[in-house]
């Protein structure tokens, strides 16, 4: 009789190795390990070996770099969404399409369930299992860090220990480091001196994607970004996918201290983390596109939009995705984004990104109106008139205020 399967969402790291073996002497599944390439940058390279290595039966590697892009980045941007003013959803916006692909694999295999090694304190388990709930209800899941009577390892000592009694022998180290997500937005950073709000980070030790502005050159980087609806489609002139604008954003960026961010957030399960986020091309990206919209949008939508922008942030930061509440969010903001085609130009000094010029053929902006010379369009006069009626509610409390102060008298 064949074994049940379960899809791992598989790393390579150790947690991920440990939990093979665990699945198998736990419940006795055969174990499809599943890697899905998010832009992590990770060699990919004896992967499969490493994952038969620890008893897994097959392993999946898939790359969805473009499908993360266009799909997933690009609706954030096109919505301004910036959890708790800071945050750029970097690891939000990963998990969803790492859930959809866990679930197209289980189906694939004909699998009862998906295993994911996100932690019992972590938004990721929440990301995770919302995201397989919403597309696939009657998948089991498993999550071997919250299994308190079967899963005993509290350290990377004991990992690697566990792994020894079960003959897989890897070059694992059991040295103490941060612990670190990364994708084609960005990469985070969580653990050690972070732990304490107190202690600035060490960004020698610390930065991948970067360096700090202090050591950014001294010279600054002008670049030019163009987009189509909302849609980033080329870099200084250069027709490229988004994925590609955003990997050289990410270079440019780096190279002069764009987008590091120190944040203590509030997670969805109630307690509050501190990390340090590396988003360049993230923040560039995100920069111009709300420079474009300042020309295009009228008053009243870019208003409103900023509503739904903190509004969309929180759904997808909360494992949201796959909601009717984020699809109509979505709508409305594809509705804001017809009109905004144009380009940013802007300069990358020492961490600073400053404006070089926006233009676009749908700009409101009129400068017969906005000029400090009178024009046809404007006429100073027209503003009294506004202003007595903008005021008149003011003027009638006062009024009202003023005759009631009288009469105490």
């Amino acid at each position: 009789m064949e074994k049940e399967k379960v899809i791992l969402a598989y790393s390579g790291g150790l947690d991920t190795t440990a939990i093979i073996p665990w699945l198998k002497e736990n419940y006795d599944y055969e174990v499809v390990c599943c890697c899905i390439n998010v832009g992590q940058g990770n060699e990919l390279d004896g992967l499969e070996e490493r994952a038969k290595l620890s008893g897994a039966t097959k392993l999946y590697i898939m790359d969805v770099v473009d499908e993360f892009a266009d799909e997933y980045i690009v609706p954030c941007v096109q919505a301004g969404a910036v959890y708790e003013n800071k945050y750029l959803l970097g690891t939000s916006m990963a998990r969803p399409l790492i859930a959809k692909i866990l679930v197209d694999v289980a189906r694939k295999e004909g699998a009862v369930a998906i295993c994911h090694g996100a932690t019992g304190k972590g938004n990721d388990q929440v990301r995770f299992e919302l995201g397989i709930k919403a597309l696939a209800p009657d998948l089991k899941i498993i999550a071997p860090w919250r299994c308190n009577e079967t899963w005993k390892m509290k350290s990377r000592e004991d990992e690697i220990e566990y792994c020894r009694q079960h003959g897989i022998n890897l070059p694992f180290s059991a040295d103490n480091s941060y612990s670190r997500d990364r994708n084609l937005w960005h990469i985070s950073h969580e653990g050690l001196e972070l732990e304490d709000p107190a202690c600035a980070p060490n960004y020698d030790h610390l930065l991948v994607l970067g360096v700090s502005p202090e050591k950014a050159p001294d010279e600054g980087c002008e670049v030019s970004i163009s987009f189509e609806q909302g849609v980033p489609v080329a870099l200084n002139g250069e027709k490229l996918k988004v994925s590609e604008i955003i990997a050289k954003l990410n270079e440019l960026g780096g190279k002069h201290g764009i987008g590091i961010v120190d944040i203590v957030e509030n997670r969805v399960v109630g307690m509050k983390s501190r990390g340090v986020y590396e988003t360049p091309g993230g923040t560039i990206l995100m920069e111009a596109h709300t420079q474009l919209e300042e020309l295009i949008l009228d008053r009243a939508t870019l208003s409103c939009k900023k509503e739904i922008a903190n509004r969309y942030a929180d759904v997808v930061y909360e494992g949201k995705w796959f909601t009717p509440l984020r699809e109509a969010l979505q709508a409305f903001v594809v509705s804001t984004q017809k009109y905004v085609t144009g380009e940013a130009k802007m300069k990358l000094y020492k961490g600073n990104i400053i404006k070089q010029g926006t233009t676009s053929p749908y700009s409101l902006y009129n400068e017969s109106i906005a000029s400090f010379t009178t024009g046809d369009l404007y006429d100073h006069h027209d503003a009294e008139g506004f202003i007595n009626l903008f005021g008149l509610s003011l003027k009638v409390r006062a009024m009202k205020m003023a005759e009631v102060e009288k009469n105490q008298k």
